[in-house]
């Protein structure tokens, strides 16, 4: 699966999300959605040459075309985030939270798996 079906993919879920009010699963791809949107603003250091002219156009900066890899490596980061903050609360005794952090974990793993990798290996 490529980087741009992957969120596209992402996108059509969250709407259909949206339809159906299923909260956990909204609060999830609104996240991996704005992870990887994250991951395409160019860098601070992108910008407008100094002393350009703000209304010339010059400032406009084109967003970061992500490849696999980058899908890739943001997806798995969320889902480690997620896995790490789980076991924290679990050594906490909040097991209610840890078990919500596993259960978007698993969700957000799909995206992954559907690109041929599983988290925490290869990257």
């Amino acid at each position: 699966m490529t980087a741009e079906s992957v969120k596209t993919r992402l996108r059509a879920d969250l709407r259909h999300a949206l339809k159906e009010k299923d909260r956990p699963k909204i609060a999830l791809l609104r996240n991996l959605v704005a992870a990887l949107d994250n991951a395409e603003a160019p860098r601070a250091a992108a910008g407008p040459a100094p002393g350009e002219d703000f209304w010339s156009g010059a400032a406009e900066v084109e967003r970061l075309a992500l490849g696999d890899q980058e899908i890739r490596r943001v997806l798995v980061s969320e889902i480690e985030e997620r896995e790490d903050a789980a076991a924290q609360f679990e050594r906490l005794g909040q097991a209610e939270r840890a078990a919500a952090l596993r259960f978007e974990a698993t969700l957000a793993r799909q995206y992954v798996d559907s690109q041929g990798t599983h988290p925490r290996s290869h990257l």
